[in-house]
Order: structure tokens, then C-alpha cells, then sequence
């Protein structure tokens, strides 16, 4: 799907808003007519709730939307929505565990926009187009392996919950872009596949396309695993403490609470990290994190900086198996990392 398609889809989405809005008012407006006043009530009630909108407060505490207005829009073309579940309650992992932790490395993959690269695209390698990516997954499922999310490999980990039959692998998403829900999701269902999204908070350039609300929530009815890489993509080794906190800590609760998923994981912008990051992301409550350092994902490993493997576009399904194997027995993550990355 084409940038153009995208805006124009998203248009069409706030048109139908709109219209069920103003079916809404009219239907409002005929009880009262008919004197069921507290009929229209309790329809008003019911109706905003559904819509996650209306006059209600934010769930967001207010230093934090004070910040998130300095720091500029959160996610184009959304709306807050306080979720109606405790954090812990959507939950990718299922099943009980065994007892015995598990023992086996996994490949974590790097996805970022799933189309064509537009003219002029500052990192034309990041951009696998649709058809490139589901041939790599058909690939991946011809050779063995199968779909999983962080949550469900630390589950295995930690508690040897199983992660089925196969070879599991897990499909990350970076950034937020429109693309993984409108092109990667369709292609992942088919396959009864999940992915697991590193959101940013703040909005991508319209000429890139963010994720709505809307569409995160739809990842997380299809099963994917929410996460993120902090409010802006800053560059964390460069923070103060105070920001520092916000980028990790504030992002985390600002998804919790919208959301109403765990986040466990933190995706560090670029890659960069150090001590003191992986501090600050420690001390935020999240499980552990993952870098752009090339290679497998092991149990025995600091979950603080656990690798990937970034596939870029233009790899065809032969060499991303290849790829994977390669960096099977790859070395361990340094202790930091501050080069330039395009994560």
C-alpha cells in the first residue's frame, strides 16, 4: 500500500467518524424528543465509552501531558483512551509453565516500514516491501520456524512455558509505522503468526506515516506484543537524568495505562546504549531490552542487551535464511554501544 493509499484510507476512517457521530446526535435527539431523558443518558454514556473519547479525564497524569506537549504530538492522528483492563490483563503469553526453564537461543529479527521505499527516503534499506516480506515469512515457515512474541520467550526462559512446535523466532517492528498493521499484520495473521510492535510515542512524519490509536489497538486484538523505543527516538547515551527518565520510565507508564498491556521490553533508539541507559531501563520495570547488534538471543545472555538481526529491503527469502544462520553463534553484545545507527 502505496503513502497516497495510506493518507487516503485514514481520511476515510475520520469521515465514518464523523458520521457516526452524527448518527449519534440524531439518535440522541429523537429519544429526547420521545422524553426518555434518561434513556439519552445512559446511551450518551454508553456511546462515548465505546468511542474512548468524550468529556472524561485523561488517564494520563498531567506533568505528563504537559511534557508530551513540549515534546510535540504523540501518535499522528490518535485519540487518548483510558483502557477499561489492569496492565497485566492482555497478555501475550499463554499456558502454564513446566518448571524447567528454557534452554534455547532464538533469532529476533528488525523490521521497520513493510512498502516500497518513497523517492528521496533518507534510509531506503529500512523499507521491505509487502510482497518481499511475505515471501521471507512463507520462507521462514517452509524451513521450520514459527512466530513468537518477547514476552512468550521469557516465559520460556524463566519458567519453561512452551513455545510450541518448531522453531520459534520473534518478528519485531520498530518505530510505529501505518505499514506494519496495514501490510505486516494481514500477512502475519494468514500464517497465524504475531509480531511484536517498538512504538515510539511521538509522531512519525506525515511523509512516513504513524500508527493511530486505533491501529495499535487492532495489533493488540490480533495478538501482537506492544513495546517501545521511548517517547522520540532520542539518542539515550546524551540525556540527562531527567530525561532519561521520561524517554524510558514515562513512555512505559503513558502505554501501560493507554493500552492496557504490560510492556515489558524496551527497544533502544539507534541501538544506543550503556550503563547508565540500561539503569534507567532496569529501574523502569522493564524485563530486559534488545540492541541492533547482530545475532541469536540466548537465555544465558544480559537480558539488558540481548541482539537482533536488522533485515533491510531488497533481501531475498534465500539470504534471510542465510542470514539467520550465519549469526547463529555470533558474539555476545558489548557492555555499550553509541555508533550511528539508522534504527
Amino acid at each position: 500500500m502505496t503513502e497516497r493509499q495510506i493518507r487516503e484510507q485514514q481520511i476515510r476512517a475520520r469521515r465514518l467518524a464523523r458520521e457516526r457521530e452524527r448518527r449519534a446526535r440524531a439518535r440522541r435527539a429523537r429519544l429526547v424528543g420521545l422524553g426518555a431523558l434518561v434513556i439519552v443518558v445512559v446511551a450518551a454514556g454508553s456511546i462515548a465509552l465505546a468511542a474512548g473519547g468524550g468529556g472524561g479525564s485523561h488517564s494520563t497524569p498531567p506533568k505528563a501531558s504537559a511534557q508530551r506537549s513540549a515534546h510535540g504530538q504523540l501518535v499522528a492522528g490518535t485519540t487518548h483512551r483510558t483502557p477499561s483492563a489492569p496492565a497485566t490483563s492482555r497478555s501475550t503469553v499463554h499456558g502454564a509453565g513446566t518448571g524447567k526453564p528454557g534452554t534455547a537461543t532464538v533469532p529476533v529479527l528488525m523490521y521497520h516500514v513493510i512498502n516500497p521505499p518513497p523517492s528521496g527516503a533518507p534510509f531506503p534499506g529500512l523499507y521491505v516491501p509487502a510482497d518481499q516480506f511475505a515471501a521471507q515469512m512463507q520462507a521462514l515457515k517452509a524451513a521450520g520456524w514459527h512466530a513468537v512474541t518477547m514476552d512468550q520467550l521469557e516465559a520460556y526462559w524463566t519458567r519453561g512455558v512452551p513455545l510450541g512446535p518448531g522453531k520459534p523466532i520473534v518478528l519485531t517492528f520498530d518505530n510505529g509505522y501505518a505499514s506494519q498493521y496495514l501490510n505486516a499484520m494481514p500477512i502475519l495473521k494468514r500464517l497465524g503468526w504475531v509480531g511484536d510492535e517498538n512504538i515510539q510515542l511521538s509522531g512519525l512524519p506525515p511523509s512516513q506515516g504513524g500508527l493511530t490509536e486505533d491501529q495499535v489497538h487492532g495489533l493488540l486484538s490480533a495478538g501482537w506484543e506492544l513495546d517501545t523505543q521511548g517517547i522520540s527516538h532520542a539518542d539515550l547515551i546524551t540525556l540527562d537524568t531527567s530525561q532519561l527518565h521520561y524517554q524510558v520510565a514515562t513512555a512505559r507508564q503513558i502505554l501501560q495505562k493507554r493500552y492496557g498491556v504490560a510492556v515489558n521490553w524496551f527497544c533502544y533508539p539507534s541501538g544506543h546504549y550503556n550503563a547508565t541507559v540500561i539503569a534507567a531501563v532496569k529501574a523502569a520495570g522493564f524485563v530486559g531490552s534488545t540492541t541492533v547488534i547482530p545475532g541469536w538471543a540466548s537465555p544465558g545472555e544480559d537480558p539488558f542487551r540481548l541482539p537482533r538481526l536488522r533485515v533491510l529491503g531488497g533481501t531475498s527469502p534465500t539470504a534471510l535464511l542465510q542470514q539467520i544462520a550465519q549469526y547463529e553463534s555470533a558474539s555476545t553484545p558489548p557492555a555499550s554501544y553509541g555508533g550511528a545507527g539508522t534504527a
